[in-house]
């Protein structure tokens, strides 16, 4: 589902390789447009999208979005021009804002805290083997130039539309609504016997009570989306959502228009992208994977920012940048093969939301923060500072060092909130302790017996 995601969000950047702008008479500049309302669309998607989810269920939600947004992929295929680009873009954006968070509250009933991250970094691993797949697909779909009189983005966003529509209609027969409803008509035995789908539904309430706070079909009340958007303790990871991933998003949205300015043909562009979205693929494994081995989120996930600074670092100063042709490209593949911390911070997010209303929430205000942060990305590469962009790489690397600081900000800020929480946890007596935890109304993270991961 998420490479279904991926193909119709990304599938735009290979398009642009196959002179897509101008044969709709557009430029870099109506490019960014395009990208900042498809992500502005996106953004204020997500917590609607949210909301009806935990109302109606994301096994039905999730896969009604995926029909609906496969059909707008496709009628790219028909484009003419400015004002259908910048529709064709928003009502993707629209369409498929809030899948993400969908995808990510559904998984947590699943999985426990600990468990979480790594099984999200799987889920964005495909978001590197979409970009695998798809630059092979284009290699060969871009070459459709003259069938039918259509240009080879054409039959891109045509085939690749339909392969979305493929996944969406199959994903209402494969998701099952939570561990212990995977019976159906066709799967009359379901996934699990019943003392599997006990040993399921314990392990993932022993490790976080509070999943069994609302099932998967209740709605969020407005006080109780009121009490998850102030949770402020949450903050400083939408912070860290917003600056993390800004530095590498103008490099990779222009990697296929830099490709080709360096004089490499449309079709060597979409292969010469793979190499770094292979290396992609280790270090998000790697990095997610270390995160849980020693139970540490925040000096694990600031390796993202400190492996982006010398490659930024690299683009503002370089004297050799564009003239040096493999030069150029070696630091565009190393860039983009960093360790992506993503799902560290979505495992981080629900973790220390500890409460089934607060975590629909927050993941989707995670989420809208990083979108937000790429809506404002989508503004640093500009038509008049091409083709060395420095203005915009110095804008980059200040974003880059200012995510260094939050990263180390947000650990200190945690730490000093448990020992607060300590301090006054440990005032009580033991019997004051037990009364505390049957008769609080204190939800979330807000219970003195809670403790931030960091």
């Amino acid at each position: 589902m998420f490479f279904g995601l991926q193909v119709d969000r990304g599938n735009l950047s290979q398009a642009v390789s196959d002179n897509m702008l101008d044969d709709l008479g557009l430029d870099t500049n109506d490019y960014n447009y395009g990208h900042s309302i498809f992500l502005v669309s996106f953004l204020f998607a997500e917590l609607p999208s949210q909301l009806v989810s935990k109302a109606v269920g994301p096994d039905r939600w999730i896969p009604m979005q995926m029909v609906l947004w496969s059909f707008v992929a496709i009628s790219q295929c028909a484009l003419t021009g400015r004002g259908s680009f910048l529709l064709t873009r928003s009502l993707l954006g629209f369409l498929e804002g809030g899948f993400i968070p969908d995808l990510v509250l559904w998984l947590s009933y699943f999985y426990t805290s600990r468990e979480l991250p790594i099984r999200l970094s799987y889920f964005w691993t495909s978001l590197s083997i979409t970009g695998i797949v798809t630059s092979l697909l284009a290699f060969g779909l871009l070459h459709l130039r003259g069938i039918l009189g259509w240009e080879g983005w054409r039959w891109l966003f045509l085939v690749e539309g339909f392969i979305t529509l493929c996944i969406g209609i199959a994903s209402f027969f494969m998701m099952p609504a939570s561990a212990v409803q995977t019976k159906t008509w066709f799967r009359p035995k379901g996934w699990f016997t019943e003392r599997e789908e006990a040993i399921v539904v314990n392990r993932v309430l022993r490790d976080d009570p509070s999943k069994g706070d609302m099932h998967n079909r209740q709605a969020l009340t407005p006080r109780r989306l009121w009490e998850a958007l102030k949770d402020y303790d949450l903050w400083p990871l939408y912070a860290i959502g917003f600056c993390a991933y800004v530095p590498q998003s103008p490099p990779k949205t222009y990697l296929t228009l830099t490709l080709r300015s360096l004089g490499f043909s449309t079709f060597n562009t979409n292969l010469l992208t793979i190499p770094a979205d292979i290396m992609h693929i280790f270090n998000l494994i790697l990095l997610t994977r270390l995160s849980e081995w020693l139970n540490e989120r925040s000096l694990v996930a600031i390796v993202q920012p400190l492996w982006t600074l010398p490659c930024i670092i690299a683009l503002r100063f370089w004297g050799g940048l564009i003239e040096d042709k493999w030069g150029t490209y070696a630091i565009m593949m190393v860039l983009l093969s960093y360790p992506y911390c993503h799902a560290i911070l979505v495992g981080w997010c629900s973790k220390n939301s500890n409460n089934v209303g607060t975590r629909t929430v927050s993941a989707a205000l995670y989420n809208m923060s990083v979108q937000a942060g790429n809506v404002y990305a989508s503004y640093i590469y500009r038509d008049d500072d091409k083709p060395l962009y420095r203005r915009g790489n110095s804008a980059l690397l200040v974003i880059n060092l200012v995510s260094i600081l939050i990263f180390l900000l947000t650990k200190l800020y945690y730490v000093w909130r448990n020992k607060q929480k300590e301090r006054v946890w440990n005032a009580l007596s033991e019997e004051q302790q037990i009364e505390y935890r049957k008769t609080t109304k204190l939800q979330g993270s807000r219970r003195l017996d809670f403790r931030f991961a960091h």
